[in-house]
């Protein structure tokens, strides 16, 4: 159903409402369609934004818990009110929707808290509301706009072969987020009728596409934020989708299609060589960067690999969820061969273009080769290419948009892949790109940022955050040596990379590794207590060591165990691993 925001019916419940504004104390007195109505901000709330009243709906949950196991926010029980509401853009015609979680008015800290989502879905579902309720703040959720809460941006953004939707487009780039922070902060006062004195501290928690929301926000509306937790940011947006397309191009052009099986095992050996080289032994490469620098992975030739048959592509492939196909595979057994470990030296070096410059960078050595992905053709008995579904996406929908396929990528080059990238951050700079490093307003406004990346990320490289902030470093503080920017930087926008994790989540082939669980606490006690984290808390999720706490170091600190202790130190070899020479693009990649 479209609204008509100036539909008389509308508009006369609206004054109705606003007329009867009233107070309630309770989660019971407060979770009502009228409560809400009468509590919805006002037409001047933002110039061109109409709520629509008649669309509240609301739902009391009481005593709803979450367990131990939750990435972002750790084991709690708590009750809120769940409430969605409508508002449309003048003129327009459409209909957005907002969904709030709010705690109980006793249970209310003066927060308020927004989050993102994944992939192409600008947000995640119920997974990530927990998070702000558990600490007193409303949590809140949108749409985009897109038709619902389960209708992701891609399904909304082609209107016709060759035509985007452009505010599809600019929604999902930075409105979506900015609209309902807008209204859920305003929304927020009211429900809990704060004083116009009262403080009410604003956080944004969101990973991936979330992290690349949380930026397009603080680079946009510094003073909108009093603190963001954001992790591995899809940011970059034309090199990052056309990057997963690269390891695809590796194999197609050494002309070896690897078994799954094959690849695993080279992750599996260099874990184990590289394992000890942060002083610990525990099943975790905590030092990526060592590992590039001592390991040679063609040690791995020969090696043997096992890999049972499967119905439905499992093992090491059925992980690869936003591939396009999950096909059965027979027994994989044999040998690690020189080409399977020249596609692996390939895809960590990162692409280069047809002259030998590096136009992007790569995952980390020890991150699983997921982008390598292969299909048995049980007709010839070879493994063969399998198109990788997000980057294949990314080339239909926005390069060439016609929403076709990308079934094969025959006479793509390493070179077409650069050019895709270029083209892309030309067209969509000022929307999903969102890597602009100049953050003074939100610096100078007093926000807080913890930026945290898992360092076996297979997914986002995490080596793209690391060339975020030494974007934003060299940037703010160009007068300051490489340690003094670094210094004045962790005052307030601090980057962790996260010992063995993957994307957003812990890592199956690293199980004993660290991920920070309490991030949004941390972040509210450097925000409002201005207790400024030296590490970053975490614990051990999962594997044999589930419930330990762990300390992460900040960047550009790196981890090294010595008598049983961990220390953060500084690694200048290690640290240059780490930073790539763009020079096949002919433009600052920030």
């Amino acid at each position: 159903m479209q609204l008509n925001p100036w539909c008389p019916r509308v508009m006369a419940l609206a004054a109705i409402i606003y007329a009867t504004t009233t107070t309630a104390t309770s989660l019971e007195d407060a979770c009502t369609v009228n409560y809400v109505q009468s509590k919805l901000p006002g037409s001047d709330l933002a110039q061109g934004i109409t709520i629509d009243p008649s669309s509240v709906t609301t739902n009391t949950v009481y005593n709803a818990s979450i367990g131990t196991d939750e990435t972002f926010f750790p084991a709690a029980t708590f009750s809120y009110c769940n409430v969605t509401f409508a508002y449309s853009h003048d003129g327009r015609g459409d209909q957005v929707l907002v969904k709030y979680w709010l705690p109980d008015p006793a249970k209310f800290e003066n927060r308020y808290l927004s989050t993102g989502g994944g992939g192409y879905a600008i947000n995640s579902g119920e997974q990530s509301l927990p998070g702000g309720i558990m600490y007193g703040a409303v949590a809140g959720a949108t749409d985009g706009g897109f038709g619902s809460f389960t209708t992701q941006a891609d399904a909304a953004m082609l209107l016709a072969n060759g035509t985007i939707d452009y505010e599809t487009l600019y929604m999902f780039g930075y409105k979506g987020i900015y609209e309902l922070s807008k209204i859920g902060k305003q929304f927020t006062r009211n429900f809990f009728d704060m004083a116009e004195t009262s403080k009410l501290y604003s956080y944004y928690q969101g990973c991936s596409e979330g992290g690349r929301e949380g930026w397009s926000q603080i680079q946009r509306f510094g003073d909108e934020w009093d603190g963001a937790a954001i992790g591995a940011p899809a940011f970059r947006w034309s090199f990052q989708q056309t990057q997963h397309l690269y390891s695809n191009i590796v194999t197609q052009t050494l002309e070896y299609y690897p078994p799954p099986c094959e690849m695993e095992k080279i992750v599996n050996e260099t874990i184990s060589a590289c394992d000890a080289l942060d002083g610990l032994k525990d099943g975790v490469v905590s030092r990526s960067d060592l590992c590039q620098l001592h390991f040679d992975i063609s040690s791995v030739i020969g090696k043997p690999y096992y890999c049972a048959a499967s119905s439905s592509g499992g093992g090491y492939g059925s992980q690869r969820k936003r591939q396009m196909s999950s096909a059965a595979t027979p027994v994989q057994n044999g040998t690690v061969s020189k080409e399977g470990v020249e596609v692996a030296k390939e895809v960590i070096r990162g692409l280069r273009d047809s002259k030998g410059r590096q136009v992007y960078l790569s995952y980390q050595v020890a991150a699983s080769f997921a982008d390598v992905t292969t299909q048995y053709n049980s007709a010839t008995g070879e493994w063969e290419l399998e198109v990788d579904g997000l980057g294949a996406e990314h080339i239909a929908l926005l390069v060439d948009k016609n929403g076709t396929d990308l079934s094969t990528l025959d006479g793509v080059t390493y070179d077409t892949l650069k050019n895709w990238m270029i083209s892309g951050m030309q067209e969509y700079g000022s929307t999903l790109q969102t890597n602009w490093p100049d953050l003074t307003p939100f610096h100078e406004a007093g926000g807080k940022v913890i930026h945290f990346h898992g360092e076996a990320d297979n997914s986002i490289p995490a080596a793209s955050s690391v060339r975020y902030w030494e974007s934003v470093r060299s940037i703010m503080y160009p007068d300051l040596s490489y340690k003094e920017g670094a210094a004045a930087l962790k005052d307030w926008y601090q980057l962790y990379l996260v010992p063995g994790a993957a994307h957003c989540g812990t890592n199956e082939l690293m199980p004993n590794g660290p991920f920070p669980q309490t991030n949004l606490q941390v972040l509210i006690n450097w925000v409002e207590k201005d207790v400024k984290p030296v590490t970053l808390n975490a614990t051990v999720l999962q594997g044999e060591h589930v419930g330990e706490n762990r300390q992460i170091c900040g960047w550009p600190l790196r981890p090294k165990w010595k008598a049983g202790k961990m220390e953060c130190e500084y690694d200048q070899e290690s640290i240059d691993t780490w930073h790539y020479d763009l020079t096949g693009v002919p433009v600052p990649v920030y």
